[in-house]
């Protein structure tokens, strides 16, 4: 009897040894395909699958959102539970910041946009030519973006970027079906983190390996750039300023942002660089001309056209070095056919062409031949 239990003992433990070999007891393994700067997401490979998970897709502290990317429908899939299920390849996609244009473009995939908020602000040619031709539809301004119609579209799938207040319809969007993923590249402050999350997208579109590529291009140009600047003496370096007013309230980056990564990069003395924070300091007008009144450069004066704008705006711009030099730079000059502003869409994925421009306005011997992309120097 003893040697009967055994021998049944031993039959079950080779079946289940059999299913463990096929994966059929437990999960498959899953490797994590690493990151070279972005902190945000991880991309995560399965046999058959991909899990995206997004630990940062806005500012604070919040449980991590995991999707499942099916890659093969005949292979076991994890059993625990998603926030989205895509079955590739999506054939249809909304997407809901002029930021995530540029890896539709950048990855072939321009066709599959079928609705998108305020189509005024898409600055990319091929996605205005699907728009003339009827094929993306308009959701409305941002943050009140056009939910029924999302759910009509029946898109196979949405991505939102928290920067509005989009967040409040993936629950809407997940109860009609409807496959809703969290971009927050925004959050990233190093310039290539941000630029990173087109393997993100590329996950979500079947296209990883060619996002990678995009990604390692962008990459190098950029570490190239920076390596131009990097043996600048400090007394070498010219006084940077930012920023303008509004209400009274002057905005500049601060010390952690994305935009001060990228003025130190280029080889700036950015004057407001102790102003803790990765957004916008708040500083008073008297404070600001303290500080930054011998500033040799002025760079990114919002929107203004020229410095007879900007003086009559405000007297208080021409009491600036900077100003009186006319060494005063906008990059919003740049627009689209219906006025969309290229520096907004194409700049996150393009810190390149960004750290460059700053570095010829900063440094023209460096980049002599180099004619700035996104800056332009305001004239009278």
């Amino acid at each position: 009897m003893r040697n009967l239990k055994y021998l049944v003992y031993l039959f079950f433990l080779s079946i289940a040894y059999s299913c463990e070999e096929k994966g059929l007891s437990q999960e498959q393994e899953e490797t994590i395909l690493e990151n070279s700067y972005a902190s945000g997401f991880k991309v995560i490979q399965g046999d058959g699958y991909k899990v995206l998970e997004v630990s940062k897709g806005f500012p604070g502290e919040h449980d991590a959102f995991n999707y499942l990317v099916i890659e093969d429908t005949t292979v076991q899939l994890p059993k625990r539970s998603f926030d989205a299920i895509i079955t590739l390849i999506p054939s249809s996609v909304v997407m809901t910041s002029t930021s995530h244009i540029p890896h539709l473009d950048l990855l072939d995939e321009s066709e599959k946009l079928k609705a998108f908020p305020n189509l005024d602000l898409i600055s990319s040619l091929s996605i205005r030519k699907l728009i003339e031709k009827g094929e993306v539809k308009d959701l409305g301004s941002g943050a009140q973006a056009n939910i029924e119609l999302i759910i009509d579209l029946k898109p196979d799938l949405v991505m939102i970027s928290t920067l509005g207040g989009d967040l409040k319809n993936i629950e809407l969007l997940k109860q009609a079906g409807i496959p809703a993923v969290i971009n927050g590249e925004y959050v990233e402050q190093d310039p290539l983190g941000r630029a990173e999350w087109i393997k993100f997208t590329g996950a979500l579109l079947g296209k990883f390996e060619e996002a990678v590529k995009v990604f390692e291009t962008i990459a190098l140009d950029y570490v190239e750039a920076k390596s131009i600047a990097e043996n600048i003496r400090d007394d070498e370096k010219p006084k940077v300023m930012a920023g303008v007013m509004y209400k009274d309230i002057w905005y500049v980056p601060g010390s952690d942002s994305w935009g001060t990564q990228l003025l130190l990069a280029a080889g700036g003395d950015y004057i407001f660089k102790d102003q803790k924070g990765t957004g916008s300091a708040q500083l008073n007008y008297e404070y600001v001309l303290d500080q930054a009144q011998e500033s040799d450069f002025w760079l990114g004066a919002s929107d203004f056209p020229s410095l007879q704008a900007m003086r009559d705006a405000d007297q208080r711009y021409a009491a600036f070095k900077a100003f009186e030099l006319g060494n005063v730079y906008s990059y919003t000059s740049k627009k689209g056919p219906t006025g969309g502003i290229e520096y907004f869409e194409l700049g996150y994925i393009r810190p390149d062409l960004i750290l460059k421009d700053l570095i010829s306005i900063l440094h023209p011997d460096l980049l002599k031949d180099y004619k700035p992309y996104f800056y332009t120097k305001l004239n009278e």
